[in-house]
């Protein structure tokens, strides 16, 4: 019952509607409608240039028609393997622009990765940074790809094969495209593929109501209620834009706010203070590796952090002490939020106007439902404020599905509810807190221990700079504990002073039977803890 009250609702903003309207006929619509607000206003930089709205929308039509020209119809899918650029932009309203689909593909991937997006998705087009053009021709003839366009920003230019053509060379200066009717509702936009944690990597489909109603559910709860906003206003966009999260709240939530988007290829600490230092952005948009490292940077109390109106992080776990350390140094709140490829990502934020609780991930975004649940003989009941159990959510947002396996969809959407796997719980005024995926949970001598908990511990340690907490086969115990921990540079600590400091602070079977010192622990290509990647090490050990 309490859930259905939606005891969160109480801490809005009057200037924060409650339910989300898509006044968008399209994705494209949403940069035609910038472009003819903002016109000449500076849209996107990166390095020593600018791009306007009105550019943006242009070169964005050049290119839907210089595609449409070659074939490209509704429905095709258009791969983009590029790091962030203005091009990514580009290439996105353009597929829009022609109710296409684009298929992120991370430029990390290897050939075998490559290809089996390729082939998944039946992608016939592809626009790629130059410096992967070699990869994707290896793996060309195995795929469908029939036209490669690629990116390139230096004066020399890779050799390219007959079929293949320079952005700048492929684009047509008109835009002669028919109009093309979209059913936002159901036509699909973009494919985001998922890391591949629980098997192969599946295409979340994420339609253009899926993506539109999350941005405005983002721009609205982190902008409707800010009083003033600066006249040259600027954010960073240095989170992935292969990455849903680094693409909806930030690219594209920059669009529809009006902002002008200062684009980094990839994240560098030292890069990133020295524009911030520079540009003074309103906003920055981060990952917790991120908070890692600027909280390691010696120059970070004389940055112009300092002066950001809104720092938040997302896409993992954000580790308290970390929250507290940053916000020592800097002087301005880090917020936290929740989201999910699934979810386009946005869920449940902490949006300027809203006190904020340590260790919570705020309270859910409008037009979201949420609720925590746990199974039963009787089915999925929901558990009483303040107990552990799956979180579910319900909203606009929700992907459509996964691309070609409706046995997996059905898996995860029930009665409209998606089941996100991640163990949370909801205090009394309707914040969210979450505890573990319910994978990585632990199950040692009976008892559950969530490793984000025990991660939360360690990270009070003051040598502690990374953790990873995982469970490890045991014949015995069913599974023990055992960390993973980066000391921070110049400190000197033994696991044995770890362990007997989590004796102080965790419950005996809590406690790591084993604490491993590594000099870096794996991440994601968007920066996230690769948990997984040690479990399956451990496991491996046992089986060899």
């Amino acid at each position: 019952m309490v859930y259905s009250q939606m005891p969160w609702l109480k801490f809005y903003d009057p200037r924060i509607n409650k339910e989300v309207s898509v006044d968008y006929d399209s994705l494209f619509d949403l940069l035609q409608q910038a472009a003819n607000i903002h016109g000449e206003k500076p849209a996107l930089t990166f390095y020593e240039r600018s791009w306007s709205y009105k550019e943006t929308r242009a070169i964005s039509e050049w290119l839907a028609a210089s595609l449409y020209r070659i074939g490209f119809k509704k429905g095709d899918r258009l791969g983009i393997m590029l790091p962030n650029c203005p091009h990514y932009i580009f290439s996105l309203f353009a597929v829009f622009r022609l109710g296409g689909i684009a298929v992120q593909v991370n430029p990390m991937y290897v050939e075998r990765e490559i290809e089996y997006a390729l082939n998944d998705s039946e992608a016939n087009y592809m626009v790629v940074f130059e410096a992967f053009y070699q990869k994707v021709k290896e793996v060309q003839p195995k795929t469908s790809l029939k036209k490669i366009i690629v990116v390139g920003f230096g004066e020399s230019r890779v050799s390219l094969a007959d079929d293949d053509i320079y952005f700048d060379d492929f684009l047509t200066h008109d835009n002669a495209i028919p109009d093309i009717p979209i059913n936002i509702e159901e036509d699909v936009a973009i494919l985001q593929y998922t890391g591949g944690t629980t098997g192969v990597s599946k295409g979340v489909m994420l339609t253009h109501q899926n993506l539109l109603a999350n941005i405005i559910q983002v721009c609205d709860f982190t902008y409707n209620a800010v009083d003033e906003k600066p006249e040259n206003f600027k954010i960073i966009s240095v989170l992935p834009m292969f990455h849903v999260y680094g693409l909806s709240c930030n690219a594209l939530s920059a669009i529809r706010i009006g902002c002008n988007q200062l684009i980094l290829p990839r994240f560098d600490v030292n890069e990133l203070i020295e524009i911030i230092n520079r540009e003074k952005p309103f906003q920055v948009t981060a990952v917790p590796t991120m908070i890692f490292a600027l909280n390691s940077h010696p120059q970070l109390e004389e940055s112009a952090i300092k002066d950001i109106f809104y720092f938040s992080s997302g896409g993992a776990p954000l580790p308290v002490e970390q929250v507290k350390y940053f916000e020592k140094r800097v002087g301005i709140r880090l917020a936290d939020g929740y989201g999910l490829s699934e979810t386009a990502p946005s869920a449940i934020s902490t949006p300027p106007f809203l006190p904020r609780k340590l260790g919570s991930v705020g309270i859910p975004i409008p037009g979201t439902e949420a609720r925590i649940v746990k199974e039963t003989e009787e089915g999925y009941v929901n558990v009483p404020v303040g107990e552990a159990g799956e979180l579910i959510l319900r909203g606009p947002q929700v992907m459509k599905g996964y691309w070609k396996r409706p046995s997996d969809t059905q898996l995860v959407i029930r009665d409209g509810w998606l089941f996100t796997d991640d163990i949370a719980k909801m205090d009394e005024d309707g914040y969210f807190y979450i505890l573990d995926r319910k994978k990585d949970m632990i199950i040692a001598s009976g008892y559950n221990v969530y490793p984000r908990e025990i991660e939360e511990i360690i990270y009070q340690h003051a040598a502690v700079e990374e953790a990873i907490v995982v469970g490890k086969p045991d014949s015995y115990r069913g599974e023990t504990v055992k960390a993973y921990v980066k000391v921070k540079a110049g400190v000197n600590v033994t696991p044995e002073q770890l362990i007997e400091y989590l004796k102080q602070n965790l419950a005996p079977y809590k406690v790591p039977k084993e604490i491993e010192f590594l000099a870096e622990l794996p991440k994601s290509s968007v920066g996230k803890l690769l948990r997984r990647m040690l479990r399956q090490e451990e496991n491996e050990k046992i089986h060899s």
